[in-house]
């Protein structure tokens, strides 16, 4: 969902460093299901994907959300958190679970679903 270049900048890797590309591609992937779980959203790059009845035009996905610049940040905070952090507990320190900065930045968009 991310391009790879803007997650390369962002852990200030170079361009043509493509080592870590599968690596990097795995955690957005990741990132990108974290803020859906989170959120209790689908997650959509652009409000053109998300589903509309072939019928009526309507949106089918009444709780989407498309990605914007929070979204995008959370996400690249999180794929630099772990590109950092390749283990939950690093030696010395106190890794939280989710940076703080993320779940400010996800929690305006969560979603909840009530019965």
């Amino acid at each position: 969902m991310l391009e790879l270049d803007i997650i390369k900048q962002h852990v200030r890797l170079e361009p043509d460093f493509v080592e870590d590309d599968a690596l990097l591609d795995t955690y957005s992937t990741a990132a990108q299901r974290l803020v859906e779980n989170h959120t209790g959203r689908t997650l959509y790059a652009t409000a053109g994907e998300i589903p509309k009845d072939p019928d009526t035009g309507e949106v089918t996905d009444e709780d989407a959300l498309v990605l914007d610049d929070d979204i995008t940040t959370a996400m690249l905070l999180l794929i630099g958190h772990w590109y950092v952090n390749r283990e939950s507990v690093v030696a010395g320190t106190i890794t939280s679970e989710l940076p703080m900065a993320v779940e400010a930045l996800i929690a305006p968009y969560r979603h909840f679903h009530f019965a």
